[in-house]
């Protein structure tokens, strides 16, 4: 029953694709069943556990980066149950259907708990750090409970993805005070998740979250998704290197990122 859920097509609307594609992010509600998510829920928070045990600093003690969540990547390299999940059809499906592209891979997935107490999480725009051909690259972003607004749910600055200025910010102090300023006039988009709810947000879109004021842990799991023909290229930053070591291993520069951690997840195109 869970395989057959996380594969089952999504009917993506005109709309729906039409306000992705102009505003560089769309909520989508009532994507995956809550029963399917809370089946997933503990094998991920598990996970991030182990992972993340050795490196849980008081909150007080940590940046601001290390405030803003406990960070796990490549979960599905460890954990089976995992692995079933960010590989489920589903979602790769909505992600190709965004970008409209004819299929995608995985660049890979990663955990965001944000504790209570944690902080905001800086203005950024993740493709900074990735070292990729073509702006086809999207996340989705996949809560584990209901996220109100005091939770810290993801915000978006709508169509930000257009802009060029800010690009050259990692995730950082900097970043949240230049980009806070910049996007001021741009507005702030920013709902609550209910339980099923994912986000689909362009690379290049630049977003934020808030700290969480409550007492629970904010949980969520996110999936990279690259165009499925989309290439490394020469990295233009200090990240960018760590990332071509991290995420695309053995692949060269002008090759398609087809390295053994980046596998096909769907694909519309005839074999």
């Amino acid at each position: 029953m869970e395989r057959a859920q996380i594969d089952a097509p999504y009917s993506l609307t005109t709309d729906q694709i039409n306000f992705y594609r102009d505003n560089g992010y769309v909520h989508l509600h009532n994507v995956l069943p809550p029963v399917l998510l809370e089946a997933f829920r503990p094998h991920i928070g598990e996970t991030v556990d182990k992972v993340t045990a050795g490196r849980r600093l008081p909150i007080e003690e940590r940046s601001t980066y290390d405030r803003a969540f406990l960070q796990a990547m490549n979960l599905w390299t460890i954990n089976d149950h995992i692995r079933q999940f960010v590989f489920g059809k589903r979602l790769a499906r909505i992600a190709t259907g965004l970008m409209g592209c004819e299929g995608v891979r995985i660049y890979h997935d990663q955990a965001l708990y944000k504790e209570p107490g944690g902080g905001f999480t800086p203005w950024h725009a993740d493709q900074y750090y990735w070292p990729v051909s073509n702006d086809n690259t999207i996340t989705a972003w996949i809560p584990l409970q209901d996220t109100p607004l005091e939770m810290g749910p993801l915000a978006f600055c709508p169509k930000s993805h257009r802009f060029r200025s800010g690009r050259e910010l990692e995730i950082s102090d900097e970043s949240e005070l230049s980009l806070k300023e910049k996007l001021a006039r741009f507005g702030l988009a920013e709902e609550a998740f209910d339980l099923g709810d994912v986000s689909f947000h362009s690379g290049w879109t630049f977003h934020r979250a808030g700290a969480n004021k409550t007492s629970r842990m904010r949980e969520v799991i996110t999936v990279i998704y690259i165009d499925m023909d989309i290439k490394l290229v020469k990295p233009k930053n200090k990240d960018q290197v760590n990332d071509t070591q991290w995420w695309c291993p053995g692949v060269e520069i002008g090759e398609v990122i087809a390295s053994p951690l980046n596998p096909i997840l769907y694909s519309s195109r005839p074999e």
